[in-house]
């Protein structure tokens, strides 16, 4: 654990110089994708165990969009975060002194990969983009990497079309988060959309971790009911960041928490990785350049 701390603070702005009081709590932002109480019940052992290490009040916040957590972070309400690589590029492009990128999630081969994944209710008879001609796609947040970002770069570029509405599919419709998307597909109200996982293990699993892993285990979709339809290129997983102003003692021990968590608590790190993971390791900005890169340049 040891050289795990020493790569991240030599490798980030973890050793910037901190505030000098002291903290009186501690606010951990989650991203939607799913409802406000399962976020809430999914890493309520998370912020159990950073208020024990801390020894202040910590809370959960689990605002309505991407962009509330975004905010948050940076204006200060919001001290922690997992962000998709795409909301963090949109802060750092906002402020790039607010926040530190700490860690990753590590899938069980080792990368720090994931991919956008179209899908479809299979009883649609939609098995590629080719068939969505004409038809609603649903997107998650605008300020999702894999919900909207890649999507809106990757899919044109196959169908020789924009993602305007009326242009090559019916309509473009966000419907709010990951777990709106699987819904609307599965219910019927959407010919298709797009969510993230892993794209490792099994298919009628969620594969191993993500968004659809998270929807079986949760009991609202069977995959026998679904297909995928399209693929993106792998995309950087998303950082967790820290706010750079906090005490560097408090950013060291909720590095340190991080790090361990897999070994010391695996239904803990199951739940807040949503799904099967081999834990969190240390990344720094650099691994985002591409994606900021891409969001600059689609703003």
């Amino acid at each position: 654990m040891k050289k795990i701390l020493a790569a991240v603070l030599a490798t980030s702005a973890l050793v910037a110089p901190a505030a000098a009081q002291e903290i009186t709590e501690f606010r951990i932002g989650i991203l939607g994708g799913e409802n406000a109480q399962d976020r809430m019940t999914s890493n309520e052992c998370v912020r159990a165990y950073v208020s024990d290490l801390l020894g202040v009040e910590t809370k959960l916040f689990t605002p309505a969009d991407y962009d509330g957590v975004i905010q948050g972070l940076l204006g200060g309400t919001i001290d922690m975060a997992w962000l998709g690589a795409s909301a963090y590029a949109k802060a750092y492009l906002t402020n790039p002194e607010a926040l530190d990128v700490v860690m990753v999630k590590t899938n069980l081969d080792g990368s720090v990969g994931y991919h956008s994944i179209g899908f479809a209710r299979k009883d649609r008879g939609i098995t590629s983009l080719a068939d969505m001609k004409g038809k609603v796609f649903a997107f998650g947040d605008p300020n999702s990497t894999s919900g909207y970002l890649i999507p809106s770069v990757e899919i044109p570029a196959e169908i020789g079309a924009t993602m305007e509405s009326g242009d090559y599919f019916s309509e473009v419709r966000f419907v709010g988060g990951h777990e709106q998307t699987i819904v609307a597909v599965n219910n019927g109200d959407v010919d298709a959309g797009v969510t993230w996982a892993d794209g490792q293990g099994n298919w009628e699993d969620g594969y191993n971790s993500g968004a659809l892993r998270k929807a079986v285990d949760s009991g609202l979709i069977d995959m026998n009911d679904l297909v995928e339809i399209w693929k993106s290129k792998e995309i950087p997983e998303g950082p967790i960041v820290l706010r750079r102003d906090l005490p560097a003692d408090v950013k060291e021990k909720v590095v340190g928490f991080l790090a361990e968590l897999h070994a010391k608590d695996p239904q803990c790190a199951y739940n807040m990785a949503a799904g099967d993971t081999s834990g969190f390791t240390p990344i720094t900005h650099d691994a985002y350049e591409s994606i900021i890169a891409v969001r600059k340049a689609s703003e």
